[in-house]
């Protein structure tokens, strides 16, 4: 509780400390009037224990009203003493119960309605907390899933391979060429996983730094864009570039490209075949724009919301075959906002866009 609510509380226990202080001898005076009326109203007999009681009562007067008001007093100061100590009674048993049932809502006196506010926030974001560190359990575990399936398959298809050409020295040169090609790609593969799961420690349990020169994004982008042809043309796709000359931003080429990259890969994996991938590039004074758009079945708004969260893959079907271990669009996020930008997604129409908007000054944090 704040200074306000403490100052006010102390003063509502002091007006009601007074309060019964005074009425305490005007409850005994009242009491002791009430007395002497009983006594005149009707005719008594001696033996009668009501009347005895009231007839104490009036010939000691003085002594009961005096012998009251002090132990009444007593009672009343021990009371108020004591009181503070209930409240603390109620409020340490209130954060025990935060702890062993954290569902159930936090009911305190009305005095100690802010307090009670206060827990209830705090029994909130703990279970929230909780919450959380459940979630993060969930994801390591996902994480030696992905581990042990992703790792598997193209280690397993390697040491078969191998294994045939080390079991059968006589097969044609065409076929052990066939089957050390194949063992390669797998090989090349499982490199390429075992480096996405490095960028786990590398983009989560470092601190990543910027390191800025002025660079132009336009000629970047081109570069990526030719540099994809290959892969683009291996799967049936194409480009469609509108990418607007000579604009130059200061960025970190590398983690920059990363982002691009990331973005494409993406992109390459789940576009349909024979369409064509879009990549455009608008600037203005201030931000620079990349768009990068590509065919692809709708995705619900349930898992667009989740699609930049780490190890989240949206067709999971498709896992083994697109390569994808769920870190790409989470890392390119981070570095994104890391140059001080953002990294939307949209999807609508059959296609997928994702909208990259960088300052066109950044600055080394």
């Amino acid at each position: 509780m704040n200074k306000k609510t403490l100052t006010a509380l102390r003063r509502r226990n002091f007006t009601q400390y007074i309060a019964f202080m005074l009425g305490a001898p005007l409850a005994l005076a009242g009491l002791a009037a009430l007395s002497y009326v009983l006594l005149t109203r009707r005719i008594w007999h001696q033996n009668e224990l009501l009347y005895q009681l009231l007839s104490f009562v009036r010939d000691y007067i003085i002594a009961f009203y005096m012998g009251g008001v002090i132990v009444c007093w007593v009672v009343i100061t021990v009371y108020f003493m004591l009181r503070p100590y209930d409240y603390i009674d109620e409020i340490l048993s209130a954060t025990v119960g935060i702890i062993s049932d954290p569902a159930t809502q936090i009911e305190l006196p009305p005095p100690l309605k802010e307090a009670q506010d206060r827990l209830n926030l705090l029994r909130e974001a703990s279970s929230r907390s909780a919450a959380a560190a459940r979630e993060a359990e969930q994801r390591k575990n996902d994480l030696i899933v992905y581990l042990a399936h992703d790792l598997k398959t193209p280690l397993t298809s390697v040491i078969g391979y191998l294994t045939l050409l080390r079991d059968e020295p006589d097969i044609t040169p065409e076929l052990r060429a066939r089957y050390t090609g194949i063992a390669a790609d797998k090989a090349q593969r499982l490199e390429e996983l075992i480096n996405e799961f490095f960028d786990i420690t590398r983009f989560n349990l470092s601190q990543v730094e910027l390191s800025t020169e002025r660079i132009n994004l336009s000629r970047m982008l081109e570069q990526i864009a030719y540099e994809f042809r290959p892969i683009l043309d291996k799967k049936n796709l194409s480009w469609k570039t509108d990418i607007q000359g000579g604009v130059e931003i200061t960025a970190d080429p590398d983690k920059l490209e990363r982002v691009v990259d990331n973005l494409v890969r993406n992109a390459v994996s789940y576009s349909y075949p024979d369409t064509a991938i879009e990549l455009s590039l608008a600037a203005g004074s201030k931000m620079a724009v990349v768009k990068l758009r590509n065919s692809c079945p709708n995705i619900p708004p349930e898992k667009l919301a989740r699609i930049f969260d780490q190890f989240f893959r949206a067709d999971s079907s498709r896992a083994s075959n697109t390569g994808g271990t769920g870190l790409g669009l989470a890392i390119a996020r981070q570095l994104a906002e890391l140059h001080g930008g953002s990294l939307t997604a949209e999807s609508e129409g059959e296609s997928i866009t994702f909208t990259l908007a960088l300052p066109i000054d950044v600055r080394k944090p």
